[in-house]
């Protein structure tokens, strides 16, 4: 459905360059979700934000790499061409709905510019569609609250309206930034449960990108790990969780809370893993393999040369020395 190829995307600054998302490759199918995964910084809405076509320029900018989404390469098409496609045929959910809706227009406004845009629909056909898609996400008195301001509604809601106006065109594939963030685990239940049954419903592939691994563990098919920019690991869901080989995985992995892991032990109740360290600066990343300072196993060699991102096992890729010399390989 989607296929991202060794894209690059900079940033222009004053204190340097920083590839944010430094030659990322991906690919999801029909009814697919991919988690993309990592800590804030690595470049995972960068990422989605690049499919897009949506990288604030300046100071970003698309250096390489290809999109290809219907046999088409969206790096290479018009910005007319893109906008037919975008909120269309590929949407996003974006991290904060109280800042990507407009605060001075009515949520049914909001939704049926969408809707009148891409499908051509009359004014009134356009006010319909917009209260059925807000009945599809659960929003009740919908006929009411579609004239309400974003204002008026609460976190959870205004996250619905962001999900209906992504699913309003009926798109082939959804980016979903950080869905939840920011709502209560409750409703952070709901809201997932209901995109996986939308996702059902219309076969559409989806990207989910997050920091929580526990939110991957329950919703993705399959899951990609980022760091400083780059892929580091990719596996099915199980395999990860089961066989991780990245040191960065292991660490997130770790640092994950579990009610075993809280009793209380001799020497008293046992610490949560940490990853040591800080996220080397995007400016100015170190010769070799970027997570080497933090790493428990790093070796010369991780600190002279980036390891190429390899398959370890079937369908698992790490781009890792310390992995390639564990597996044997």
């Amino acid at each position: 459905m989607l296929d991202v190829i060794d894209l690059h995307t900079d940033l222009l600054l004053r204190g340097g360059t920083v590839h944010a998302v430094d030659g990322v490759s991906l690919r999801v199918g029909a009814g697919e979700t991919l988690g993309v995964v990592g800590e804030s910084g690595c470049g995972k809405s960068m990422l989605a934000l690049s499919i897009l076509r949506l990288v604030p320029s300046p100071p970003a900018r698309i250096v390489s790499g290809h999109v290809l989404f219907g046999g088409k390469d969206l790096l290479a098409l018009t910005d007319a061409e893109m906008r037919r496609i975008r909120g269309k045929d590929i949407s996003m959910i974006f991290q904060e709905p109280m800042t990507s809706l407009n605060p001075v227009v009515t949520i049914g406004r909001q939704l049926g510019e969408a809707i009148t845009l891409h499908h051509g629909l009359s004014r009134r056909a356009a006010a319909d569609k917009t209260i059925d898609m807000l009945k599809l996400v659960r929003i009740p008195e919908a006929q009411r609250r579609v004239n309400d301001y974003p204002h008026q509604m609460s976190g959870g809601m205004r996250q619905r309206v962001m999900i209906a106006m992504a699913l309003s065109c009926n798109p082939q594939v959804i980016l979903a930034d950080e869905p939840t963030t920011a709502l209560d685990v409750t409703i952070q239940a709901q809201l997932l449960d209901l995109m996986a049954e939308l996702q059902e419903t219309f076969g559409m592939a989806m990207v989910l990108i997050t920091h929580d691994m526990g939110l991957i563990a329950e919703n993705a098919d399959r899951v990609m790990v980022m760091y400083a920019g780059r892929k580091v690991e990719e596996a099915e869901v199980a395999e990860l969780f089961a066989n991780p080989l990245h040191p960065y995985t292991q660490g997130l992995l770790g640092s994950i809370p579990l009610l075993q892991r809280g009793s209380t032990t001799d020497s008293g109740r046992k610490r949560l893993q940490e990853i040591k360290g800080n996220v080397p600066s995007l400016q100015n990343l170190p010769p070799g393999c970027a997570f080497a300072a933090r790493c428990p196993h790093a070796m010369a060699q991780c600190l002279e040369v980036s390891p190429p991102l390899e398959q370890k096992r079937t369908g698992h890729w790490v781009a890792c020395w310390y992995a390639t010399g564990t597996t044997g390989s």
